[in-house]
């Protein structure tokens, strides 16, 4: 039988869990072996370098505390070894991060995930990695409007100048 302490602490890990997931606007799960020490250190380091909160945790204690919830989708991914990265601000960036770091190492799967409110297996989490970011696609938007809108300006200007000529 645990002790109080012992269910003390797996309530402690609960309740960070479900902290996160407030938080979050994705969480993906992976199967993250088959990595090394410093293959696992340095994809810590570029998933924290993008913002990105990257764990492991145990099964039981994740699906405890997605239960409930709009990630209680992941449920049905959580089997084997099992590790988490939630995104806070771009809900995209998780799957973009991990699928580059997935082709580098040629190691690790995705298993599934939730982006903004939708579930998504893992075939389907490479397909979402693909996607680029909300700046870039803000960017690709502003330069596509600005070359018709300059376009029309210079025209404009070039039939005012003719027009004083």
């Amino acid at each position: 039988m645990p002790s109080q302490e012992h269910l003390k602490q797996k309530q402690a890990v609960i309740d960070e869990i479900k902290s996160k997931l407030e938080k979050a606007k994705s969480a993906v799960v992976i199967d993250y072996m088959g990595i090394n020490v410093a293959e696992a250190n340095a994809m810590r380091k570029k998933l924290r370098e993008a913002n990105i909160d990257y764990t492991v945790y145990k099964n039981t204690l994740f699906s405890r505390a997605v239960t409930d919830t709009a990630f209680e989708a992941l449920d049905k991914v959580l089997s084997g070894p099992s590790a988490f990265a939630f995104g806070y601000e771009d809900a995209v960036a998780p799957a973009r991060v991990l699928n580059a770091i997935m082709k580098d190492y040629k190691k690790m799967n995705f298993k599934g995930g939730i982006v903004e409110g939708d579930f998504y297996d893992g075939d389907h989490m490479k397909d979402i990695a693909l996607l680029p970011s909300r700046e870039e696609l803000i960017a690709k938007f502003m330069g596509s409007i600005q070359s018709p809108v300059s376009k029309m300006v210079r025209t404009l200007q070039a039939i005012a100048d003719a027009k004083e000529a």
